[in-house]
């Protein structure tokens, strides 16, 4: 796909007086420190307004952990980002506002070579050869008896294909997939995690910003869709998606390009997401996660991840099991979400008349009183609106996940 040259234009930065801001609802000043924090910050740089969208090298003393910092970032030992002192504030953006979430953690493959489509066609669950340069789609890391691994975010390039997976399987995936090439293989793969960043936008005004930043031509186009822009020389991708849902969007781009790309999107009102909120959005969503809903326990039909999968494409690892479990309606268990009275440890036993039916895998509060988890039932336990028992008498109503919600079984006997 060629390059599109994409000018970004912004109005004067809105942002309200240092001490204040306007909520995402009302027309009410609120207190919010970061965006006096943010505020403070633009008066030191030269305003938005007066540049385009500039992806030029910043100065040598504005990088990202330093955007970050300003607007009140608390940093782990690891160097991410936990929270920005704001998560109820940022889950309600990413209902009803924009938040945008820095996930440079998480880790980026490289798969590249002439025979980069078959190899990927083989090694995961989707169908990689009926994409075009372009596209994309979520593809399921799988053991050869189909059990989960992790979820890959995959986009078809030009000359690769980049898949997004979990900071905690990177290093695993990279070996394995390095592993599976064989010596006539024209396949090379190389983790690209320190050398881009990842920034992700949730919430409904996510299309909003992107019309505003010329880039409107990927609204409403499916998930994965994405395009490549050079900004003043230097590259952007960005993508229709945000992991934990098909509605957002995702920018992939260099660590040189990165401050200038939150700043600014910050100046169009989003509201910054650490990794805290952002694991509880995951939740509430109900997106498997490695460790946790995805692991060797549970194969890739439990855990509900019906789009990731082709059965028409022809051998590939863990198909023979897949294959298997829909021809003999062989899906015993399913993931579901749980509302909650208390707060519950995960691996707590799921209880139905006195007998354990599943397991609970994550926990989180809401922002409402109560908690939120998810959990693997067996599948003529409970459904829908049932009442389980998680833990020490922990009461909780069974619901179905926006995550899994949109995916669509590919066979009759399937089972929910």
């Amino acid at each position: 796909m060629s390059s599109s040259s994409v000018a970004f234009r912004f109005p004067p930065c809105a942002i309200p007086r240092p001490s204040f801001a306007w909520s995402a609802t009302t027309l009410v000043p609120v207190f919010c420190p970061w965006r006096r924090n943010m505020a403070q910050r633009e008066r030191r740089l030269s305003p938005v307004a007066a540049t385009p969208f500039d992806l030029s090298p910043p100065p040598i003393d504005q990088d990202l952990a330093d955007s970050m910092m300003v607007v009140g970032a608390e940093v782990s030992d690891d160097g991410v980002v936990e929270t920005y002192g704001n998560d109820d504030e940022a889950l309600d953006a990413a209902d009803n506002g924009l938040a945008v979430v820095d996930l440079s953690h998480f880790g980026r493959i490289r798969v590249s070579g002439e025979d980069r489509v078959s190899f990927l066609h083989n090694q995961t669950t989707a169908n990689f050869e009926c994409l075009h340069e372009g596209e994309g789609c979520d593809t399921v890391f799988v053991t050869p008896t189909a059990r989960t691994i992790d979820i890959g975010y995959a986009w078809v390039m030009k000359n690769a294909i980049t898949l997004v997976v979990s900071p905690i399987t990177c290093q695993t995936i990279t070996e394995m997939l390095t592993k599976y090439i064989f010596f006539a293989d024209k396949v090379e793969i190389t983790d690209i995690t320190k050398q881009t960043s990842f920034f992700v936008l949730v919430g409904p005004k996510s299309s909003q910003v992107m019309e505003r930043l010329n880039l409107k031509d990927l609204d409403g186009q499916p998930y994965g869709s994405h395009k490549h822009y050079s900004i003043n020389g230097m590259p952007v991708t960005v993508g229709v998606g945000n992991l934990v849902s098909e509605e957002g969007f995702a920018m992939l781009t260099s660590p040189a390009a990165a401050a200038t790309v939150w700043d600014n999107l910050l100046s169009h009102g989003a509201i910054p997401m650490g990794a805290n909120a952002w694991e509880r959005l995951r939740i509430l969503q109900g997106r498997p996660a490695p460790g946790k809903e995805l692991t060797k326990e549970y194969n890739v039909l439990e855990a509900g991840l019906w789009n990731s999968i082709s059965l028409d494409k022809g051998c590939y690892k863990g198909q023979e099991t897949i294959s298997r479990l829909i021809t003999y309606d062989g899906v015993k268990q399913n993931l579901w979400g749980i509302h909650l009275d208390a707060t519950a440890k995960p691996e707590s036993p799921i209880v139905v008349d006195g007998k354990k039916v599943g397991k609970l895998t994550s926990c989180t509060s809401t922002r409402e009183p109560g908690y939120f988890g998810l959990g693997y039932i067996k599948r003529q336990a409970a459904s829908e609106a049932s009442t389980v028992l998680v833990g020490d008498d922990i009461v909780g109503r069974v619901v179905k996940l926006p995550y899994l919600a949109k995916q669509r079984p590919l066979g009759k006997k399937s089972g929910s």
